[in-house]
């Protein structure tokens, strides 16, 4: 950090803004600063609302043996991260507490449709029938003898945001933006699975069923996805956890996280979509005249900041503002901030590695000088989707939906630093 304040100059280039520049990077500026601003940067401008708790650790660590290895690792005490439960049947990834764009598996955000199944996997098996020319069923060792595939991708519930639709309810963001994650997924290809059976000319549609209690069951058009999709038993370079759909799920990368179906025990192959519950009265949007949209599967460009964020407090003085941005159509093309409520924007710079439809980390380097404002955030993806604002994406959706909320976030700063949720 201090040799980069030392280093001054200007950037521009490779997407990094001239701001950062004008108040990062300025020496002669930080130079200009007062002592409490020096002290504010040394101490971090960003602490939690909430008392931390206290972790007792050697005063002096070189005069008192480390620990001994353990069968599996685990993390520093001094790290609290974590899950924050929705109900029983979905939890939310603390998004404002991580960094990069990997999120760890034991902090992905779970959703399930009656709990989590207890699957031994030397019994579990995947049947791929309909129209194919050779039905077939695959245990585990049979899929791991194909060549394995990897890819990073984000997952991201189609009813994330969906609390934000009427009301700002969400006090956090990962209240409010919780149920997306991005994780390295490993498995065997669709394709190269239903080359080996062989596909029927006509078929168009494929049935994916779960074997969880729910039989969570999604059709899916098949030339939308036959390129992409993964059959995974691996995430982050181990076995998928329980929640995530152990020993075997589907993964479609920018698709709703309900395709992506977990516990896969079955595919289907046939001419048209099946109409199962989850696609006539669960997965759909309900629209302002009454009817409802079906099959909106692929998830539109948003963007959240999660530093500073809601239930935080800032003191003036140099802070980074910082975020996630996604589109499940494509790579994240510019991410744009403003501190005016939308009157006014400033580009962002995205940190690398900037990948499609995975997670994408932007920044903005910033002094707040403790007047009240409102901070928001907006995407574009390399298609030319722009995420909406709040009240054209009302204009066009009305307010009766449950999934699909990607509009602009806004977070009031107040003069005392609080930061909360606002619809502005």
């Amino acid at each position: 950090m201090t040799k980069r304040l030392q280093e001054g100059g200007s950037s521009g280039g490779n997407g990094r803004p001239d701001a950062e520049s004008e108040s990062l990077l300025n020496r002669r500026s930080l130079l200009a600063g007062t002592a409490g601003l020096v002290s504010a940067m040394i101490m971090g401008p960003i602490r939690p609302s909430a008392g931390a708790t206290t972790t007792v650790s050697p005063e002096d660590p070189t005069l008192v043996p480390g620990a001994a290895p353990t069968a599996y690792g685990q993390r520093s005490a001094f790290e609290k991260a974590v899950r924050l439960p929705r109900s029983w049947w979905a939890s939310l990834t603390p998004v404002q507490d991580l960094h990069g764009i990997l999120t760890p598996s034991s902090l992905h955000f779970e959703r399930h449709h009656n709990g989590v199944p207890t699957i031994q996997p030397a019994h579990h098996r995947l049947l791929v029938h309909g129209m194919v020319d050779q039905p077939w069923t695959f245990t585990l060792d049979d899929l791991k003898r194909f060549p394995a595939v990897s890819r990073l991708a984000f997952i991201e519930c189609s009813g994330n945001s969906a609390i934000e639709w009427r009301e700002p309810t969400g006090q956090t963001a990962q209240q409010t933006h919780g149920l997306t994650s991005t994780s390295e997924w490993t498995g065997v290809a669709l394709k190269t699975l239903l080359r080996e059976v062989g596909i029927h000319p006509e078929a168009s549609w494929m049935l994916a069923e779960g074997s969880d209690a729910a039989a969570m069951t999604r059709s899916l058009p098949l030339a939308s996805i036959l390129e992409e999709a993964i059959l995974c038993y691996a995430q982050n370079g181990e076995p998928l956890r329980p929640e995530q759909g152990y020993p075997l799920r589907l993964l479609i990368p920018g698709w709703e996280g309900n395709t992506c179906i977990k516990w896969l025990r079955r595919l289907k192959l046939g001419r048209a979509p099946f109409m199962t519950r989850e696609e006539t009265s669960q997965y759909t949007d309900l629209m302002p005249d009454g009817t409802a949209r079906q099959f909106t599967m692929v998830m539109e460009a948003k963007s959240v900041i999660t530093s500073p964020s809601g239930g935080q407090h800032i003191q003036p003085g140099f802070l980074d503002i910082r975020g996630l941005a996604w589109s499940g159509r494509g790579r994240i093309a510019l991410v744009e901030v403003s501190m005016d409520g939308g009157r006014s924007w400033q580009q962002a710079a995205l940190q690398e590695p900037v990948m499609p439809k995975c997670h994408t980390r932007f920044h903005l380097p910033w002094r707040w000088n403790g007047e009240d404002m409102i901070l928001q955030s907006r995407c574009l993806d390399d298609t030319g989707y722009r995420q909406p604002d709040r009240a054209t994406l009302v204009a066009v959706r009305g307010v009766n939906s449950v999934y699909h909320y990607n509009a602009i976030q806004s977070w009031h700063i107040g003069a005392d630093g609080q930061v909360s949720n606002v619809h502005a």
